[in-house]
């Protein structure tokens, strides 16, 4: 369903678990979201660096947890 980014929070915390090198949000706030695949665009990204791909894999998705994001239910205009 669509909505609204407003924020995310836990940044800090994704960068703490081995292996992730960054996190880059790229939407903005107040953009309006639409879901895959209909829209075209992520919330942003996790780089992580590892001997192998299955340790990429696991800290990608612990970084994933720690990340929260606040999105607005989008209202339809009457």
């Amino acid at each position: 369903r669509e909505g609204i980014f407003q924020s995310v929070s836990g940044i800090d915390r994704a960068l703490g678990v081995a292996g992730v090198e960054d996190v880059v949000i790229t939407a903005k706030e107040g953009q309006k979201l639409i879901p895959l695949p209909e829209g075209s665009s992520y919330l942003g990204f996790v780089f992580s660096r590892a001997a192998t791909a299955g340790e990429v894999e696991a800290s990608l998705r612990a970084a994933h947890v720690t990340l929260e994001f606040e999105i607005l239910t989008a209202l339809p205009v009457i």
